[in-house]
């Protein structure tokens, strides 16, 4: 039998999972069987793309409710205040410049769930913080590029994300 996925993930990351099941179960079911009662009232099923439309909006928002449920049925909560300040892992803001002179960038490494560049927050299977996870302040490490190529970094900081 295949063992389940675990799902890494900070407090903060499972609190917003919650937050966003306990939505679609209490408020978007409600809405779309609501539009799902009233474009049967419009008779013929067949014919009846507002029915066919909310339907299919149904089968998708349970499809999120499960997996949803399944990454919460299988989170492994991280507490990175455990680990030693200087070390990277997940739960943590990690700065670091590429050598020998770029500018320092800070991402905060979270599970893969709760990754959002945009937000500096990357993945834990990324593979920058797949190199820097366990290392320390002043390591130097060389990441892999998906073009094949690599870079060297050198850990500036390490901080509680």
């Amino acid at each position: 039998m295949a063992e389940e996925k675990t799902f890494p993930m900070t407090v903060e990351g499972k609190a917003k999972i919650e937050e966003d099941l306990n939505t679609l179960i209490t408020e978007t079911r409600a809405e779309i069987t609501g539009r799902i009662q009233i474009a049967r009232s419009f008779g013929d099923l067949s014919e009846n793309s507002e029915y066919q439309s909310a339907k299919d909006e149904q089968a998708f928002v349970e499809g999120r409710i499960n997996t949803l449920q399944n990454m919460l049925d299988n989170a492994v909560i991280i507490d990175s205040s455990e680990i030693a300040d200087d070390e990277v892992s997940v739960g943590k803001k990690v700065t670091f410049k590429e050598l020998p002179d770029e500018e320092p960038e800070t991402y905060a490494i979270v599970g893969a769930v709760e990754a959002n560049p945009l937000e500096g927050k990357i993945s834990n299977e990324s593979p920058i913080a797949v190199a820097l996870m366990g290392k320390k302040v002043g390591d130097q490490v060389e990441v892999p590029l998906p073009n094949g190529a690599s870079m060297d970094v050198e850990i500036m900081a390490v901080d509680l994300a």
